[in-house]
C-alpha cells in the first residue's frame, strides 16, 4: 500500500509521537504525504468504477419489442 520509504517514515512518526518529539514540521509532514496517498486512491478508485459498466437496461424499450412481435 505504502512505498517502503513511507512506511520507514511512518514508523519514525509513531516512535516520535510515542517519545513526545514529533515538531510541528513533522505533523505537516506526515498529513501531507498520507492525505496525498489517500486522494491517489480515491482517484483511482473513481477511476475503477465506470470501467466495464454496462448502461442501464431501459424497461420501456424492451416492453416495446415485446408487444411488437
Amino acid at each position: 500500500m505504502y512505498s517502503p520509504e513511507l512506511q520507514s517514515k511512518i514508523a519514525l512518526w509513531r516512535q516520535r509521537a510515542a517519545e513526545g518529539t514529533m515538531t510541528q514540521d513533522d505533523y505537516r509532514e506526515a498529513i501531507t504525504l498520507l492525505r496525498e496517498g489517500r486522494l491517489a486512491a480515491a482517484h483511482a478508485a473513481a477511476s475503477s468504477k465506470g470501467k466495464g459498466k454496462k448502461p442501464p437496461v431501459d424497461g420501456d424499450s424492451l416492453l416495446d419489442e415485446l408487444s411488437g412481435l
